[in-house]
């Protein structure tokens, strides 16, 4: 007969509370919409915990050590908790080994502690998250002192003595802390994060060296376009709401905390997940949307989540530049910009509240097939001297250059004319669309108009089907992105390639050959479209290092890299800030000394190129490697 010791039953009331505490938060995460319910992702867990999560995690070396020390010595306890004092094998060194396991969740604890206590942690919240050092050190303190006489050291507690007593009281009160916080306090990521990885709405960022940042489509027969309330949202992505830890990495990274726009993408995710219970942010204990104060806003299950006093305000909605800083950085894996453009698609589609100039853009846009409003006919007028073969004519190329808006544009066609003289060097058998070529439709898509996306989609996929290309290049990555990962799910699918890789291949090939150094100091921005959203850091570097520059890196560069200020729509909505984006994003060009800021994006050549004062000059990579090519230094 297993006889359990205070200890266990302890470790038992503590179990059966998770048990309970679970089950009443699953009831909240299925007021959401269904969605797949993927069993097999419990399997798959343990190495989604331990290999992904710990990847982004290992980035902070020392919240590395931490975690693994508190983390893996509270569950290495528990386990063997259960052994020694539920099912009561006696062994000295399963005993000894619990011992081990609480000293390494002790020093856990005091690496939390420590954390909290520094400074510069200004992006962790308070409140709750204050007792947990405390609450963890409490749990391995009273559960070693339990245990050491089993493994030979000391005499039996006896629990009825006051000394026992108060052990009990301690070791009681951590685990409240640690268990009953699984499903209301700030342990809640563990039972939610766990689960948020088992059943994650993007699978596929599992996979090896996948980058799953395509958007879904939405059924536009649907009875309700987005998300309005929390129940508009999938079951699995309320779920992730709750896996949030609070750790602050998304709000460092985000553009819009830093250029005080009222957005921290850490309270937008608590936002949306106390919009379940207790329909108010008064808990939240970190920093707040810039400029709006906490414990105004309120929510519930069938209530709006955006609006001037609920959960969400519009301006907060709206300054996202959906770069994924926030969703690279997340620990826990949460999509933070799904769920933004969830809202968005509900406020476009369903209220038609979409902020003046972006709702202008996307009049133009439905209009005119293009957000400025030009002729399609114009969009080859830049290039009136350059006799471009249009593929109306020749029926097929090995390139397709799509040109994009940016041939509307002043400051891109300076890249294009560029990009256009070098392939005719390098003897690329190219073509254009011409009037033929339609917006690709990631500005609407980002500003949740999905129905003009997937009308230009399916139109542009119609037009390209009429012809033979091997590959489409592209100097935009927004372009580049929505062709290459976001039309396939239309039944486009594509060999697309951005321009700045495609000119490293013609280097390699010998196809283009630099005349002389172009000599001068140089650094690199690196669009959030072409390195976070599709991985590609090296090809423009790979430039740059053949042109006989001194190259230096920036603050935050490749996949780390900070956000122009362009993307996502956030140039038309224009929520005001204390500071620009992209002043504070030419603030690091500045500190690295640099003549020169090359881009390869015509949305961060505009956005840079408008900082005024003194600063470095902006060139395309493409017009540099031409300068080189030419021979002009």
């Amino acid at each position: 007969m297993i006889h359990v010791s205070a200890p266990g039953w302890l470790m038992l009331v503590s179990l059966a509370l998770l048990v309970v505490g679970g089950l009443w938060r699953a009831r909240r995460w299925f007021a959401g919409r269904a969605g797949p319910l993927d069993w097999l992702g419990l399997f798959r867990l343990p190495r989604r915990y331990l290999v992904d999560v710990h990847r982004v995690v290992a980035r902070d070396r020392y919240a590395a050590k931490m975690h693994m020390l508190a983390a893996g010595g509270f569950v290495g306890a528990v386990l063997l908790i259960l052994l020694v004092h539920v099912f009561g094998l006696e062994s000295d060194w399963l005993a000894g080994l619990l011992l081990v396991a609480c000293v390494i969740m002790a020093l856990g604890a005091l690496m939390v502690a420590m954390r909290r206590w520094e400074s510069a942690a200004t992006r962790l919240s308070r409140g709750a998250f204050e007792r947990l050092p405390y609450a963890l050190f409490a749990f391995a303190f009273f559960f070693a002192l339990a245990s050491a006489p089993q493994a030979g050291f000391g005499h039996p507690i006896e629990w009825q003595e006051i000394g026992g007593f108060v052990l009990l009281v301690i070791g009681a009160w951590g685990c409240w802390e640690l268990f009953a916080g699984m499903s209301v306090g700030p342990m809640r990521h563990a039972l939610a994060g766990a689960l948020h990885l088992a059943f994650h709405p993007r699978a596929a960022r599992f996979a090896d060296g996948a980058r799953e940042a395509a958007l879904r489509p939405l059924a536009l027969d649907a009875p309700k376009l987005g998300s309005e309330t929390p129940a508009d949202f999938r079951w699995n992505q309320l779920l992730s709401f709750d896996a949030c830890v609070q750790c602050g990495r998304c709000e460092a990274a985000c553009p819009a905390f830093a250029a005080e726009q009222p957005l921290n993408p850490k309270k937008l995710i608590q936002d949306l997940a106390n919009a379940l219970g207790p329909g108010t942010d008064s808990r939240y204990a970190g920093n707040p949307h810039p400029g709006r104060a906490v414990g105004q806003a309120r929510g519930g299950p069938a209530l709006a989540l955006v609006g001037s006093g609920a959960m969400i305000h519009p301006d907060t909605l709206w300054s996202c530049t959906t770069c994924r800083a926030c969703v690279y950085e997340c620990p826990m894996m949460i999509e933070h910009v799904d769920a933004i453009i969830d809202l968005r698609r509900f406020q476009t589609l369903e209220l038609g509240a979409t902020p003046g100039k972006a709702a202008d853009a996307l009049a133009e846009l439905r209009a005119a097939d293009n957000p400025s409003g030009r002729p399609l006919a114009g969009r080859l007028d830049w290039a009136a001297d350059l006799a471009l073969p249009v593929l109306a004519q020749k029926r097929e190329a090995d390139v397709l250059l799509w040109l994009g808006d940016g041939a509307f544009e002043l400051r891109s066609q300076r890249t294009l004319r560029a990009l256009v003289k070098l392939l005719r060097r390098a003897g690329t058998d190219f073509a254009v669309l011409g009037a033929e070529e339609l917006d690709c439709g990631d500005l609407a898509r980002r500003l949740g108009d999905e129905a003009t996306f997937q009308d230009l989609a399916k139109r542009n996929i119609t037009t390209l089907a009429q012809y033979r290309i091997a590959r489409i290049v592209t100097a935009d990555p927004h372009a580049f992105h929505s062709l290459k990962n976001e039309y396939p799910a239309f039944g486009g699918r594509y060999e697309v390639v951005h321009h700045t890789t495609f000119l490293a291949t013609l280097i390699g090939e010998r196809r283009l050959a630099i005349a002389g150094p172009l000599g001068g100091r140089v650094t690199y921005h690196d669009p959030c479209y072409l390195g976070r959203y599709n991985g590609e850091i090296e090809s423009p570097r790979a430039i740059l290092s053949a042109l006989g520059v001194e190259y230096v890196e920036m603050e935050r560069y490749g996949l780390r890299s900070s956000c122009c200020g362009g993307g996502g729509g956030a140039p038309l909505t224009d929520v005001p800030g204390k500071r620009r984006i992209p002043d504070i994003r030419m603030d690091h060009a500045r500190a690295t000394g640099a003549s020169t800021v090359a881009v390869a994006c015509p949305n961060c050549a505009v956005m840079l190129e408008g900082v005024v004062g003194q600063r470095p000059a902006v060139a395309d990579i493409a017009e540099l490697l031409l300068s080189a090519v030419e021979g002009h230094a």
